[in-house]
């Protein structure tokens, strides 16, 4: 298992986040996805398709099954602790969803998508201080995700009224 970020940098990410930065590089995006989900072993990259295949269905507590396997098989793999903590935010588990994006982020500093969902998870505990940090790391790695721009203006304006 050698492939994705949380075994070893890919040396393609690099050139993909700087693509990222650039007016037309919202297509980079997909293709870190992409490498962000390859464990290096096909029966690893199985079991992650099989828990977001859960997610989608809308099935969590099926996600959180197939993810925990991934993570027993393949501890370092950031991508199972990424899906395990949207499968326990929908089930209602923020403290094991924020125990999941920080495990994710420990192996994958660059997870976008990670901490946008720190953001949205501080935000709704209230943390609007620690929400806007996760919200302004995500928009410097991907200025092009949707509604984040939105994100961190509403906290800032909330922040503003608070103080």
């Amino acid at each position: 298992m050698a492939q994705g970020v949380e075994f070893g940098e890919n040396p393609r990410l690099d050139e993909l986040f700087a693509q990222l930065q650039s007016k037309d590089g919202a297509n980079a995006e997909s293709e870190i996805l992409l490498i962000f989900r390859k464990s290096g072993s096909d029966a690893m990259d199985l079991l992650l398709k099989r828990g977001l295949d859960a997610l989608d269905a809308g099935s969590p507590r099926d996600a959180v099954w197939h993810f925990s396997a991934l993570i027993d098989h393949a501890p370092e793999f950031g991508e199972a602790y990424s899906g395990r903590a949207i499968a326990f935010y929908e089930l209602g588990e923020l403290d094991m969803a924020l125990q999941d994006i920080h495990t994710t982020l420990t192996f994958n500093s660059r997870h976008f998508r990670a901490l946008v969902g720190l953001g949205f998870i501080q935000e709704e505990l209230g943390n609007l201080d620690e929400a806007l940090r996760a919200y302004k790391i995500a928009y410097s790695l991907n200025p092009h995700m949707e509604g984040l721009k939105d994100a961190i203006t509403r906290v800032e304006s909330q922040i503003s009224i608070l103080h």
